[in-house]
C-alpha cells in the first residue's frame, strides 16, 4: 500500500521540476502515505486534501503557516491519496529569476526548504491540480539516467508518525535542508 509512495519519492530525486521560468533539480523529498499515514494531509479527507484522492502526477499546493506555498506530487493510486512533498532542490535554469524571487539569499539556499523551493519556482495556489507530465508549464522532467546516492531519515516537523524514515535526500548535496523534529512529536 504505502510502498508505492516511497518508491515514487526516491524516484523523484534528481528529476527536474520546471516552474515559472525556473527549473530545479530535486534533491530532497518526503513521502506521505495518504489514507494509511497519520502524518498525511489526506489521512482525514477534507476539501483541501481532495486533490490527493484523484489522478496521480498532479500538483498539490497548499499554504503552510498561512504564508508559504508548499508543493507536492500526488502519486496515487486514486483514493489512496499518497503524495510526495518536494523539500529542496538546486536551481539549474532561471537563476536570475529565482534570485529576484528570493533576494539576498545564497544560490545554494534559493530552493532549500519546501516554501523556499515553491517561491523560487514561482508556484502559487493557482497551480493546484497541474498535470506534471504535460509538455508545457509547471512539469516534471524525465528520470535521470544515473541514480544519485540517497540517504533517508525521519520526516521534518511532523507530530504524528514522526519516526517514519520517509524523508529522502541526495547524499551530501548542499541544497538539502536541515532536519528539525517537531516539538510535538
Amino acid at each position: 500500500m504505502t510502498d508505492g509512495v516511497v518508491e515514487h519519492a526516491r524516484g523523484l530525486l534528481g528529476r527536474v521540476l520546471h516552474g515559472h521560468d525556473v527549473a530545479v533539480r530535486i534533491t530532497e523529498v518526503e513521502a506521505y502515505g495518504g489514507v494509511h499515514d497519520p502524518a498525511s494531509h489526506a489521512f482525514t479527507r477534507t476539501p483541501r486534501s481532495e486533490i490527493m484522492y484523484g489522478a496521480p502526477w498532479r500538483l498539490y499546493v497548499y499554504r503552510s503557516y498561512g504564508m508559504h506555498v508548499c508543493a507536492n506530487v500526488v502519486t496515487g493510486p486514486a483514493e489512496e491519496a499518497a503524495a510526495v512533498l518536494i523539500r529542496a532542490g538546486e536551481v539549474l535554469a532561471g537563476l536570475d529569476v529565482a534570485r529576484g524571487r528570493r533576494p539576498a539569499v545564497k544560490d545554494v539556499a534559493l530552493a532549500r526548504g519546501p516554501g523556499n523551493l515553491a517561491r523560487a519556482l514561482g508556484l502559487t495556489l493557482d497551480d493546484l491540480g497541474t498535470d506534471l507530465l504535460g509538455p508545457d508549464g509547471v512539469r516534471l522532467g524525465e528520470r535521470p539516467t544515473e541514480v544519485p546516492p540517497i540517504s533517508d531519515g525521519p520526516r521534518v516537523g511532523v507530530s504524528r508518525a514522526a519516526d517514519v524514515p520517509w524523508r529522502f535526500w541526495v547524499t551530501g548535496d548542499p541544497t538539502v535542508s536541515a532536519y528539525r523534529r517537531s516539538p510535538r512529536a
